[in-house]
């Protein structure tokens, strides 16, 4: 079995509220929180990268499983917005944290990166190929926002979050993973310039290409069926059912999204971790900071099931399911 053997996050210092985007943009606060539930989220500062984030996090994970950088044998990073193109966040993780060891790893599944980690990091342990690896889901997303578009700049925030994986006991630690994706969809939410289609110009900055840009009711549409088909298709796999299951955290994108995920188990939101309303989505970082806060806030205890569910940009979905 591969187990979780500790966690950690990180998140800028600087709040920006629903007031504060009220003076930004055409918005309400009352709006952004009937539609999202979202009342604040975490903006990096300019000096403050992506990278910087995840090793702090990355940091605070070791000392959680009491590890020193030098045992980590590969990093896999879930993000949309690295640093740069190359080199990888991964490898500048590494650099940052000490880890010489370690083979390093990008992985560009949108929100569902942290997911795509574990099932990958579990597989590898799973092998034989490794013991010890290290899966960081970051995000700087206030960097690639349009603040003239109303409609995506007031969902997402900045942050990171990490977990060990390490070579556990039978019985305990990662019972199933399930991943999934529609490539025919992707359009719908991207990130059109700067890549190898349409290289940074004059043209494509004036035209705003850098920015997100999503069609927001067919992203809803597409979030709800698969986040909630990721749900029952792994429970199964597990030999598990919904009353098994101690606490779901779903990706922080939207609590109408969340709860139709619960609904769709028939799990009351009772047993659904939200910190939505603090973070907004911080795409890839979402579940690892809502687990690692889980964990610290005893919500998590030994023997106990945890669900985790994700939809991203791909379009990509997966989920995974933790005994404690």
């Amino acid at each position: 079995m591969v187990e979780i053997v500790g966690t950690g996050s990180s998140a800028p210092e600087k709040v920006l509220t629903n007031f504060d985007l009220e003076k930004m943009v055409d918005t309400s606060d009352e709006w952004i929180r009937t539609r999202t539930g979202i009342r604040e989220r975490r903006v990096a500062d300019k000096d403050t990268a992506t990278s910087d984030m995840a090793a702090q996090a990355a940091r605070r994970a070791l000392e959680d499983a009491g590890m020193g950088a030098e045992e980590l044998e590969m990093i896999i990073v879930g993000t949309v917005t690295p640093d740069m193109n190359f080199p990888s966040t991964a490898c500048l993780v590494q650099d940052k944290i000490g880890a010489k060891r370690a083979a390093v790893l990008d992985i560009g599944a949108g929100c569902s990166g942290f997911i795509y980690g574990l099932s990958l990091a579990r597989g590898l342990i799973d092998i034989g190929e490794y013991s010890t690896v290290l899966v960081i889901g970051a995000e700087t997303l206030t960097k690639i926002l349009d603040w003239e578009d109303r409609n995506t700049c007031v969902l997402f925030g900045d942050g990171a979050g990490a977990a060990i994986l390490h070579t556990g006991d039978k019985g305990r630690g990662i019972l199933a993973t399930y991943l999934g994706g529609d490539g025919s969809l992707g359009a719908l939410l991207a990130l059109p310039a700067g890549g190898s289609r349409l290289p940074a110009s004059h043209q494509t900055v004036e035209e705003r290409l850098h920015y997100i840009k999503m069609a927001g009711n067919e992203v809803f549409k597409s979030a709800v069926r698969a986040m909630g088909k990721s749900a029952v298709t792994v429970l199964e796999k597990a030999g598990l059912s919904n009353q098994d299951v101690d606490l779901l955290i779903p990706h922080q994108a939207n609590l109408r999204i969340i709860q139709a995920t619960a609904k769709r188990i028939d799990l009351p939101m009772e047993k659904v971790y939200v910190n939505l309303d603090r973070y907004g989505n911080t795409s890839a970082a979402s579940i690892p900071i809502a687990l690692d806060e889980a964990r610290r806030n005893g919500l998590i205890k030994k023997g106990d099931i945890s669900l985790l569910v994700a939809f991203g940009a791909g379009f990509t979905w997966g989920s995974v399911v933790i005994k404690w």
